[in-house]
C-alpha cells in the first residue's frame, strides 16, 4: 500500500473520529434539571421552624463541610456576579458552553509554551461539578473528562437558562477550606449576606475560585490583577484590606442571639432538615426577654439562670420554650424546662385537690398551723413555714392561697403519702418512681424532683377543669386531644383554682400588693425549693399556662430570692404580654359545685360565700378543741437522739425547745431542775446523756414528759 493511500486512510479514519467525538458531544447530555439539584442541595445545619414557617434556630449537623441555604440568584452582590465572570468566564453570556475562543487561545499558549489560562467554561466547572468528575491521572484520562465536561456543559445551556447556571455555579463551588457555596462563604468570611458583598470583598471571593485555599498573598495579586484589567472599581488598597479582614475569619461569627438552642439540640437530627414547631417567634422573644431582664435585676443576688415555658390551654401546643437565658449563665447548654429540680410548694395544689376530692376537707376546713413533730422511720420531721412563724387557726383556702406549710403536711397526713405519690405520677411527674415512704412526709412542701415541662403539663389540666393531656412541641406530632383524659374531678378542680386565684387569702403571707395580682383573672402557686435553690411560679387564666423558674443551674442558692421576687415577676410579666388588651375570665362552676355562705367558730376569718363540693357544704365551721391544742411539748419529741455536731464549737450548740398550747403560768423543768417558762421558745445548750424534759402547770402538776438523747 502506497503513503498516499495511507495517508488518505489515516486522515479518513481521524475525520470519522472527530465526526464521531463531535456527534458525542453534541447528542443531548443526561443531565438533571435546574430544581432538582437545588432541591438536593443540603445544608450543613438543620433547621428549627415556627408555627408560621419563620426560622427560630439553626443548629449545625454536618461537621465534613459547611454548607449554608441555597442563595437565588438575585440575592447576590452584583459586584461579586460580576468580578466572578470577568474572573471566570467573559463571555459567559455569549457562548453555548464551551468557549472556543478561549479553548483556542489555550492550544496557543501551550504551543509556544506560556503560562497556560484555563479554557473551562462556568457552564463546564459546573458540569464537572454536577458529574463529580474526579481530577485525571494521564493525558487520556484527562482529555476523556474534558470531553465529558464539554458534553455535560452543552447538555446544561441546552435545558438550563444562563441565570440558572451561574446561580447554581455559586452555590455549588467550594470558597476556601470546608466551605462550600457562596451563603456559607459570605456567612463565614465576611459576616453577612451575599447580597452585601462590597466591590473589594467580591474581588477576594472571585479570586479563590481558582484556588481556594491559596495564600494570601497570591490571591490578592489574582484580584487585584483582574480588578485592574476588567476596571471592577476596586482598589488594590481596598482589596488587601478586605482579603486581611475576609481571611482572619475562619469560624462562623458566634450564636449571641440563640432563641431556643436547647430545643434546636433536641429535635434536629439530620443536615438540611426542617422541623416545625407550634412555637411562635415572637412570643418566644418576648418571652426570653422578660426572663433576661428579670435575671439582669437579680445578679447581685446570685442568680443566672432561669427558664419559661408557655402553653395554650386549648390545643395543648406550646408557644414559648426559654430552656436558658441570662448573660451570667454558666452552663448555657443545660435545657431548664426539662432539668428536673426540686419542687417546693408548687405540689400543694394538687395534695389539696385530692383531698377535697375525697370530701375530707372543704375550701372552708379550718388547719391549725401551729408547731408539729411528726415520727418517722428515719428520724422526726419538724416542719416549718417559710417566715419561720404561725398562724394558728387557717381555712383550707387561706393556707393553700398563702402557701403555708403545716396546714399542708397536717392534710398530707390525712390523704396518705402513697395516694398523694400516685396523683402526682398520674398528673405527668414522671420523675417520681419511688413508693410514697421514700418521699415521706416532706412530699407536701415539694421535696420531690419536677421539671418545668411536668409541671405546666399539670397546672395545664387544672385550668382545664382536670382534663390531661400530654403538651406538644412539634407540629407533626399528634393533637394532644387524642389522648385527652380526666385526671381530676371537675368540681374539686375549679374549687382547687378559685383557691389559687383569690387575692385575699394570699395576702396572709403576700400581701395585697405582689406580682402574683394580674389585672384579669389569673390563678396561680409560688414554690421555693431548700435554701432557696429553685424558685417557681406557676399559674394560667382562662387560655394561657405560664411556668417560670429561676435559679442556678449548678445547684447554688440564691440570696434571699423567694418565688414572689424571683420567678413571679416574670411569670406575671409574660401574662401581661400574652392577654395584651385583651382579658381572661373565671371560670363557670361545673355541675355539682355549690355556693354558701359560711362563718367561723371562733371567728378566726370573717364569714364569706365559699365553693362547696355538693354535699359538704355547712353554714358554720367550728374548731374543736383537739390534741394539738392541748398544752404539751412539741419540740424535741420523744424518743429524739440529738448529736453535737463535733466541727461547732460546744458552746455554739444548742436545741429548741416548744410547747404548744401553753400559758404564762406554765414551765418547764429539765432532769428535775426549772428550765425556763413554758410560753414562749427555749434554746438549751445540749450536754452529753440522756434527759427528761417536763412540762408542769402553776400548781407543779405534770402535763407532759419526753425523754431523749445527745451524743
Amino acid at each position: 500500500m502506497n503513503a498516499r493511500r495511507l495517508r488518505r486512510l489515516a486522515f479518513g479514519a481521524c475525520a470519522a473520529f472527530a465526526l464521531a467525538v463531535a456527534g458525542w458531544i453534541w447528542l443531548p447530555a443526561d443531565v438533571p434539571d435546574f430544581d432538582t439539584v437545588r432541591a438536593g442541595f443540603t445544608p450543613s445545619d438543620g433547621f428549627l421552624l415556627d408555627r408560621n414557617g419563620e426560622v427560630l434556630e439553626r443548629e449545625r449537623l454536618d461537621f465534613g463541610v459547611r454548607r449554608g441555604e441555597w442563595v437565588a440568584l438575585d440575592a447576590v452582590s452584583p459586584a461579586l456576579r460580576d468580578a466572578i465572570v470577568a474572573g471566570e468566564d467573559q463571555r459567559f453570556w455569549q457562548h453555548a458552553g464551551v468557549d472556543w475562543r478561549g479553548v483556542g487561545g489555550a492550544l496557543r499558549d501551550r504551543l509556544l509554551l506560556r503560562n497556560a489560562r484555563g479554557a473551562s467554561t462556568i457552564t463546564m466547572q459546573l458540569a464537572s461539578q454536577l458529574e463529580h468528575l474526579a481530577r485525571p491521572r494521564g493525558t487520556f484520562a484527562a482529555w476523556s473528562r474534558k470531553l465529558r465536561e464539554v458534553r455535560v456543559a452543552y447538555g446544561l445551556e441546552r435545558h438550563w437558562s444562563k441565570a440558572q447556571i451561574l446561580e447554581a455555579y455559586l452555590n455549588l463551588l467550594d470558597y476556601r477550606g470546608e466551605l462550600q457555596g457562596i451563603g456559607a462563604a459570605s456567612a463565614v468570611l465576611a459576616h453577612k449576606a451575599p447580597s452585601g458583598l462590597s466591590a473589594a470583598e467580591s474581588a477576594v471571593f472571585a479570586a479563590l475560585l481558582p484556588a481556594p485555599d491559596e495564600a494570601r498573598e497570591n490571591l490578592v495579586a489574582r484580584a487585584c490583577s483582574r480588578a485592574h484589567e476588567h476596571a471592577t472599581g476596586a482598589g488594590c488598597d481596598a482589596i488587601r484590606s478586605a482579603a486581611d479582614a475576609l481571611l482572619a475569619r475562619r469560624t462562623a461569627p458566634p450564636d449571641t442571639d440563640r432563641v431556643a438552642a436547647q430545643l434546636a439540640r433536641s429535635l434536629l437530627r439530620r443536615p438540611g432538615e426542617r422541623v416545625r414547631t407550634t412555637l411562635d417567634l415572637a412570643t418566644q422573644n418576648r418571652v426570653r426577654d422578660i426572663l433576661n431582664q428579670q435575671l439582669d435585676d437579680l445578679r447581685a443576688r446570685n442568680v443566672r439562670d432561669g427558664a419559661v415555658l408557655v402553653v395554650d390551654n386549648a390545643s395543648g401546643d406550646v408557644l414559648a420554650y426559654v430552656a436558658s437565658g441570662g448573660i451570667a449563665t454558666r452552663a448555657g447548654q443545660v435545657d431548664g424546662v426539662r432539668a428536673r429540680r426540686q419542687a417546693g410548694s408548687t405540689l400543694k395544689p394538687f395534695l389539696y385537690g385530692l383531698a377535697l376530692e375525697r370530701r375530707y376537707l372543704t375550701a372552708a376546713s379550718l388547719l391549725d398551723d401551729a408547731p408539729l413533730s411528726l415520727d418517722t422511720p428515719v428520724g422526726t420531721y419538724v416542719p416549718q413555714d417559710y417566715d419561720h412563724d404561725f398562724k394558728g387557726l387557717v381555712s383550707v383556702r387561706t393556707a393553700l392561697a398563702s402557701s403555708l406549710n403545716v396546714p399542708a403536711v397536717r392534710t398530707l397526713v390525712l390523704v396518705g403519702v402513697e395516694p398523694f405519690r400516685e396523683r402526682l405520677h398520674a398528673l405527668g411527674y414522671a420523675g417520681l418512681v419511688e413508693q410514697g415512704d421514700f418521699y415521706g412526709f416532706a412530699l407536701a412542701l415539694g421535696s420531690a424532683e419536677v421539671s418545668l415541662w411536668e409541671q405546666a403539663q399539670a397546672y395545664r389540666a387544672l385550668a382545664r377543669g382536670g382534663l390531661w393531656s400530654p403538651l406538644r412541641v412539634r407540629a407533626d406530632a399528634a393533637p394532644g386531644a387524642a389522648q385527652e383524659k380526666r385526671l381530676l374531678p371537675a368540681d374539686a378542680a375549679f374549687v382547687v383554682a378559685d383557691m389559687l386565684s383569690d387575692r385575699g387569702a394570699r395576702a396572709l403571707t403576700f400581701g395585697l400588693d405582689n406580682r402574683l395580682n394580674t389585672p384579669f383573672w389569673s390563678a396561680v402557686k409560688t414554690g421555693t425549693s431548700k435554701d432557696m435553690r429553685d424558685n417557681w411560679c406557676v399559674g394560667f387564666s382562662q387560655r394561657y399556662t405560664v411556668a417560670v423558674w429561676v435559679g442556678n443551674f449548678e445547684g447554688d442558692a440564691m440570696h434571699a430570692v423567694s418565688g414572689v421576687t424571683g420567678a413571679a415577676p416574670v411569670w406575671h410579666d409574660v401574662m401581661l404580654a400574652l392577654h395584651g388588651d385583651g382579658g381572661s375570665t373565671a371560670p363557670a362552676p361545673p355541675e355539682g359545685v355549690i355556693a354558701a355562705t359560711t362563718r367561723f367558730s371562733p371567728t378566726v376569718e370573717p364569714p364569706r360565700r365559699e365553693w362547696f363540693l355538693d354535699g359538704t357544704q355547712t353554714p358554720q365551721i367550728v374548731a374543736l378543741p383537739g390534741p394539738d391544742r392541748i398544752a404539751h411539748i412539741a419540740t424535741p419529741s420523744d424518743g429524739t437522739i440529738l448529736a453535737l455536731d463535733p466541727d461547732i464549737p460546744p458552746a455554739s450548740q444548742r436545741v429548741l425547745i416548744t410547747v404548744q398550747g401553753a400559758d404564762a403560768a406554765m414551765a418547764l423543768a429539765l432532769d428535775g431542775r426549772a428550765l425556763a417558762p413554758a410560753n414562749a421558745p427555749t434554746l438549751w445548750q445540749p450536754l452529753s446523756g440522756a434527759h427528761e424534759l417536763t412540762l408542769r402547770d402553776a400548781a407543779g402538776t405534770t402535763l407532759d414528759t419526753v425523754r431523749f438523747t445527745v451524743r
